[in-house]
């Protein structure tokens, strides 16, 4: 049977962040996001806001969060990653506002 580590309670995060001299609301604002969406990420599963989190504290995602990043059956690290962003509305309307090709009879 594998011995299995529990989340960090969200109080923990939020005083591991005050104990660097910040704040969840500080490093979200800092990530260009608004100052509550980073609490997310204590409630639900998040990559990105997970990752914010884990970078400023120096550790992985994994540590503060096991059940969200080891397989329960295997106990095996899952690869969870930040999806990529979609193309911009700009580089999309631009395909949508070109003349069509005229055709040659």
């Amino acid at each position: 049977m594998m011995l299995r580590k529990s989340n960090w309670h969200p109080a923990d995060i939020i005083a591991a962040l005050r104990k660097r001299g910040t704040t969840l609301a500080a490093i979200s604002r800092e990530a260009g996001l608004s100052s509550s969406t980073l609490a997310n990420a204590l409630s639900r599963p998040w990559p990105k806001g997970e990752w914010i989190i884990a970078n400023f504290l120096g550790i992985h995602p994994s540590e503060i969060w096991p059940s969200r990043y080891y397989d329960p059956m295997t106990g095996d690290l899952l690869e969870r990653k930040v999806r990529e962003k979609p193309k911009k509305i700009e580089e999309t309307n631009e395909l949508e506002n070109r003349e069509p090709e005229k055709e040659h009879i």
